[in-house]
Formats: structure tokens, C-alpha cells, sequence
């Protein structure tokens, strides 16, 4: 513990450095995208205290809270101005499917069939009475556990 309160004393901004890599190590490997905004807050502190703003470590600690709460509420709000119709996640998915064209790849049978859409097949139910022919496309209308809601063109 003295040799971290000696090495703050001397050079704060390793401290700094070193708590925003970790934290952006930390996001990198899991993708919680809670750590983003705190990992680039401290490397903010780190730059100012690497040009000799010190005005000790309670005020640099209240700098990394203030930075990672606007930092944070800034980037929440430039999500909703980019993305108003709040389009699913980017991770999620089966929920990207929804309104994309799939191709038939197995007769419909009764309503069910099979359909490959974005690199793999999945089970598929029919909206509507016109079956479509194979290779023929169809648009994902909803999910249902494993099983696509689909219509034909």
C-alpha cells in the first residue's frame, strides 16, 4: 500500500493509466458495455495529471465521477439521436431477422417448412394459405422460440 501511495505521490497518472486499461480489459473480454465510459474517464485523469493538473487524489477521484457520469449520459443520448427506432441489438441475433428475406429451402408442408437466412437453416411456419415454391423468398415476419414466423413475397 506505500508503494501505491508513493507512486501516486510521484506519478498519478500510472495509477490512472493502469485502472483505465484494466477496465477496458475487463470490456473487452466480457461486453458489458458498463465499462467503456469509466475505462476512458480515467485515462482522461491520467492525461491531466500526466500534464500536472494535481490537486490531489479526492479531487481526481470526483474528476473520474463526474467524467464517467456525463461521459455516459452523453453517449446514452447520442445512441437515441443515431438510433431512434430503437432497432434491436447488434448481438441479438434472431431479433435482426425480423423483416429480412429468407429462401425457402424445404417444401411447406401444412405450413411448415425450412428456410436459410443469414448463414444458417431454420424451422420455419407459414402466414397465409400461397405456398412457396423452393428457393423462392419469404420475409420473417416474427420469432417464435426456434421456429420463424414467415410470409410469402
Amino acid at each position: 500500500m506505500d508503494a501505491l501511495i508513493s507512486l501516486h505521490a510521484s506519478q498519478p497518472w500510472w495509477i490512472w493509466l493502469g485502472l483505465g486499461l484494466l477496465l477496458l480489459a475487463v470490456e473487452s473480454a466480457l461486453s458489458t458495455e458498463w465499462l467503456l465510459w469509466p475505462a476512458v474517464s480515467a485515462g482522461i485523469v491520467a492525461v491531466l495529471t500526466a500534464i500536472g493538473l494535481r490537486y490531489g487524489f479526492a479531487v481526481e477521484i470526483i474528476a473520474f465521477g463526474l467524467l464517467t457520469a456525463v461521459l455516459t449520459l452523453l453517449s446514452n443520448r447520442l445512441i437515441k439521436r443515431m438510433n431512434p427506432a430503437d432497432m434491436p441489438d447488434i448481438n441479438d441475433r434472431d431479433s435482426r431477422l425480423i423483416g429480412q428475406q429468407a429462401q425457402v429451402i424445404t417444401p411447406f408442408l401444412d405450413g411448415r417448412g425450412r428456410v436459410f437466412i443469414s448463414g444458417s437453416e431454420w424451422a420455419a411456419e407459414l402466414e397465409g394459405d400461397a405456398a412457396p415454391a423452393i428457393g423462392s423468398r419469404v420475409v420473417v415476419e416474427a420469432i417464435q422460440g426456434a421456429r420463424l414466423r414467415v410470409r410469402a413475397l
